[in-house]
């Protein structure tokens, strides 16, 4: 079983380091012609900042997901079909992240604004969904879970799981009005995800054999 789980994670791997990888693809050189200066040249570059703010914020979201992600295996015993399809679910939406990261970038400078933070937000509550859908497929009636794992450990990752959904939802709704405050919700919550310390929960919760 235990090669089993290590397959899985090792393929998620590889998705996780595609999508991280193809995030700088966002990012184009300027075009400028042969005659270009060195200070049209530095204009140009210094320009491209919502690119780099795109590039950066969807780094380090696909990069604690992928930290998430990876503390998550460590409570599987085994995998299940409807796992393997929660996951594939999960790393769909984290390489489709590549997209309204680029849309994002294109048009924070422009009255489109709000569309486009609400589109980033929206992929954010569909990525907490894919979440959500693959604790449940492994934790419902402890289905897949380790035998040393509490109820309590469950019940704590299930509810913040829940909590970073509606806050999606909200930072989402909000989009519409006011696009950055959006945007800066959907930042917030890196840390509680941070602060979702798999080893340290687990340190504290699962059982002594």
């Amino acid at each position: 079983m235990e090669r089993e789980t290590s397959r899985v994670e090792a393929f998620s791997d590889g998705v996780f380091a595609i999508a991280l990888t193809l995030l700088i693809l966002g990012i184009q050189v300027p075009s400028l012609d042969s005659f270009a200066t060195n200070d049209k040249l530095y204009h140009a570059i210094i320009n491209l900042w919502p690119s780099y703010f795109a590039f950066l914020m969807s780094f380090l979201a696909v990069l604690i997901m992928w930290i998430n992600h990876h503390g998550f295996f460590k409570y599987l015993r085994k995998i299940s079909s409807f796992f393997l399809f929660a996951n594939g679910f999960l790393l769909l939406m984290v390489t489709f992240l590549n997209f309204p990261t680029a849309v994002l970038a294109k048009y924070i400078e422009t009255p489109a604004f709000n569309i486009a933070s609400a589109f980033y937000c929206g992929t954010m509550v569909l990525v907490s969904v894919a979440y959500n859908l693959l604790w449940y497929s492994a934790a419902y009636k402890r289905r897949l879970v380790k035998d040393e794992i509490t109820d309590n450990l469950i019940f704590r990752i299930r509810n913040a799981y829940w909590f970073g959904f509606f806050i999606y939802l909200f930072a989402f709704v909000i989009s519409f009005v006011l696009p950055m405050v959006g945007l800066l919700i959907c930042i917030s919550l890196w840390v509680f995800w941070v602060i979702l310390s798999y080893g340290g929960v687990q340190g504290e919760n699962i059982r002594r054999r």
